[in-house]
């Protein structure tokens, strides 16, 4: 069917950007920076685009909920149009999006950048009320009214009051799962937190790391269950009870106690299914300069497949930290420049009480499944000068490949600059560094910052590494 056939209104555009995230955001903004003469049109279906990674903080009640919401003026102001709606069919011959409206939007280049959802496994009783997930405004807004009975409004602190739930269950302990836990215990919630691996932040940490984060949950108070999974939601209407593969059972207030399930995440792309653009597992396949299989399309961010920047093979990366570098790269293309994306090195950080924990690359389990032979060294020190208040332990460790010496991974743990840390060994993965290499790093020393001047925790685990200690 002809798009004019289609529509009660139209809409022509250069580029189109489908899709409203920090991706969405970042390539609308280069575009037009680049070209003032290109016409920049992006759809979003979200009231808001938000900072999804700050709506657990918002749940702990340290601000507004409406603090989360991006001013529309990040794009209205670089003269990109903006509109509120949803793709329900695309025409990739025609080129056109079709919206649930009925409008059409004509375009001649398509950035997609639709994202990712959360998953929601198939376990009995998972459709009753009272189980969420975790991503959008509608998210955010049905927990909040959960918290506080309805009596809380999104430019509100949210504070859970006596008589709002007394019990919460959280499935899945990555760092989404994680944070949500943590912001619940601190609203004064009865808090479990359930992870079928043998430990938390799977994807980032092995179990030899994991502890400190274990400690530091319980002694939050949040109740840990690892090493089991969920067996059935019980209930009527709303849950009531969640069953474990343990055989223990944990009892809610129906329809005032909830489930939070935080098991990962989906590329949204439903909209592009039986068509001809290439779509793999984990989203659409892409290529280093972000083009699709369809010419005049490019993809980027969390709807995307791509590969780790380590092995070149096929990897998970939906973050917001991948999704802003290959929109850049996937705008500097559509306007002609050169640029190439090198794939996901997946280096993130989180943060339980006062202990900040973070990784990047492959974990040492990670990096045995996808066929390398490795061995690992760690380095210790404390996060300021000993003697100096507030001094506590820092750890890291590297995963290195055997033979070549090649760093393949890292993680670190601490109270202080761990993110810093980890940012270090990103680059030192993004430039193929041995820990021979690494060990050669010059740092700097101060007493309320770092560990003595004769140490340092990431030099001391590459000399490990290197058998020169």
């Amino acid at each position: 069917m002809e798009c004019s056939k289609m529509a009660d209104s139209f809409v022509t555009t250069d580029v189109l950007i489908l899709g409203g995230g920090p991706a969405g955001i970042q390539a609308a903004n280069l575009l037009r920076r680049h070209n003032k003469e290109l016409t920049v049109t992006l759809i979003r279906p979200e009231q808001h685009s938000m900072i999804y990674c700050a709506i657990p903080y918002a749940l702990e009640g340290l601000f507004p909920l409406t603090t989360t919401y991006k001013k529309d003026a990040m794009l209205t102001d670089c003269g990109a149009r903006l509109i509120r709606g949803k793709a329900v069919a695309v025409d990739f011959t025609d080129r056109c999006i079709t919206l649930e409206s009925g409008g059409v939007v004509t375009y001649n280049k398509l950035l997609i950048v639709t994202g990712a959802e959360p998953v929601c496994p198939s376990v009995p009783g998972a459709g009753l009320a009272n189980i969420f997930t975790v991503k959008t405004q509608e998210d955010a807004q049905r927990i909040i009214s959960a918290l506080t009975g309805g009596n809380c409004r999104d430019h509100e602190v949210v504070k859970c009051g006596p008589e709002g739930p007394k019990k919460v269950v959280v499935v899945g302990a990555g760092a989404i799962g994680m944070e949500q836990a943590t912001a619940y215990r601190v609203q004064g919630m009865e808090v479990h937190l359930v992870e079928m691996q043998s430990g938390v932040l799977p994807q980032m940490l092995d179990e030899d790391m994991a502890q400190p984060v274990h400690d530091a949950l319980r002694e939050a108070g949040i109740h840990l269950h690892v090493g089991v999974s969920v067996e059935e939601f019980e209930g009527a209407d709303a849950v009531a009870a969640v069953r474990l593969s343990d055989g223990s059972r944990i009892e809610l207030d129906a329809g005032r106690d909830f489930v939070v399930m935080a098991v990962g995440m989906r590329p949204c792309v439903d909209v592009f299914q039986g068509s001809d653009l290439q779509l793999g597992r984990d989203g659409v396949v892409v290529d280093a300069q972000m083009r699709t299989s369809i010419p005049g399309v490019w993809a980027a961010g969390d709807c995307c497949q791509f590969v780790s920047g380590i092995d070149g093979q096929p990897i998970g990366g939906k973050l917001a930290t991948n999704a802003v570098p290959m929109a850049k790269v996937a705008a500097l293309d559509i306007l002609g420049k050169q640029a190439g994306y090198p794939g996901f090195f997946n280096g993130a950080a989180t943060v339980v009480g006062r202990l900040r924990v973070g990784g990047t690359g492959f974990s040492e389990r990670v990096a045995r499944q996808r066929g390398f032979e490795v061995y690992s060294t760690f380095g210790d020190t404390t996060s300021r000068f000993p003697m100096m208040p507030g001094a506590t332990a820092v750890r890291v460790k590297l995963v290195v490949e055997v033979g070549t010496r090649r760093l393949l991974g890292g993680q670190v743990w601490g109270s202080e600059a761990v993110a810093e840390r980890v940012d270090l060994l990103t680059l030192a993965l993004q430039q193929k560094m041995t820990v021979d290499q690494l060990a050669e790093f010059s740092y700097s020393a101060q007493p309320w910052q770092t560990f003595f001047p004769a140490r340092n925790a990431i030099v001391e685990a590459a000399q490990k590494a290197a058998g020169l200690v």
